[in-house]
């Protein structure tokens, strides 16, 4: 596929919503968003264009962020699972993982690859996280709060179960954690160190498509932005994917093009060139057209 032109002064924008992964993605390896970001996000609006965060963070991981971009649409969290309102502060929809079967899941990843360490992301916009001994959060900056044994962490009801093991990968754990679960969870990867089960059939696609009903936009006018697996859902309901430089291989393999690295703004990039204005002198636009596409 081609790489979509600029938006011709005057004219319609070819895309009508724009979605943006958060970690590894709009913001910068500093939990910030830059200057040029919120400049290109603000740009993409004067068109038209309304932005759409679709993120792994459940709700209470995400309203300081929200708050700092003055962001009231809706917005897709929890992998998925949650279908947030952020200027009315209601969940409009919210999927739990059945907990029993969660534990089923989890005792059937340690059965081929031994222990793991797990925790959870309780349900509800003042969920906790939840962790039990030995699970090192992959993001400092969120908030979790420490359990004394796994059965402390199934006591409320839950959006997804994080699993991490203590020499394997992500790409083997969630091969591995895949193959173990079958039919009782979906598995992605969502970021380093982050293997997550959410509900079955529910991932950042499913968010994506309802958000895009409730909005009136389909897929044909949505652009995309992610850096990892699963952000693939989401390229699959989108009109056109923009993988990060600092991408996972199977999001580049997936996408329309690959921009610069969130630590250099790449989203911005994109947007400007989408949305009519020019870059800035100096910086090279750094996107390229990904193999295949």
């Amino acid at each position: 596929m081609p790489t979509p032109p600029a938006c011709t002064p005057g004219a319609s924008p070819a895309y009508s919503l724009v979605a943006t992964d958060l970690d590894g993605t709009l913001l910068r390896p500093d939990d910030t968003v830059s200057a040029r970001s919120r400049a290109a996000l603000s740009l993409a609006a004067s068109a038209g264009a309304r932005h759409l965060v679709v993120t792994g963070r459940p709700v209470p991981g995400i309203r300081a962020l929200l708050a700092d971009l003055a962001y009231t649409g809706l917005v897709v969290c929890g992998q998925g699972t949650q279908l947030y309102e952020a200027g009315s502060g209601r969940l409009l929809r919210s999927v739990t993982l059945d907990r029993e079967a969660a534990d089923t899941a989890l005792g059937k990843i340690e059965a081929e690859v031994g222990a793991v360490f797990a925790a959870v992301d309780q349900d509800g916009v003042d969920g906790a996280t939840l962790t039990e001994a030995g699970y090192r959060m992959p993001n400092p900056t969120l908030p979790a709060q420490r359990v004394a044994s796994r059965d402390a962490l199934w006591e409320r009801p839950v959006i997804k179960v994080l699993v991490r093991h203590p020499e394997l990968g992500d790409d083997a754990l969630a091969a591995a954690a895949r193959g173990a679960v079958g039919d009782l969870a979906t598995v992605t990867m969502a970021g380093p160190g982050t293997v997550e089960l959410a509900p079955r059939g529910v991932d950042k696609g499913t968010g994506l498509a309802l958000a895009g009903e409730l909005l009136g936009i389909g897929a044909e006018r949505t652009v995309a932005f992610g850096d990892m697996p699963n952000d693939l859902p989401m390229f699959a309901g989108s009109g056109h994917r923009v993988a990060m430089g600092n991408a996972h291989p199977e999001l580049r393999a997936a996408a329309d093009e690959v921009t610069l690295s969130n630590a250099e703004d790449g989203v911005a990039v994109v947007l400007e060139r989408l949305f009519g204005a020019s870059v800035r002198p100096g910086r090279h636009p750094g996107a390229e057209v990904a193999p295949g596409h």
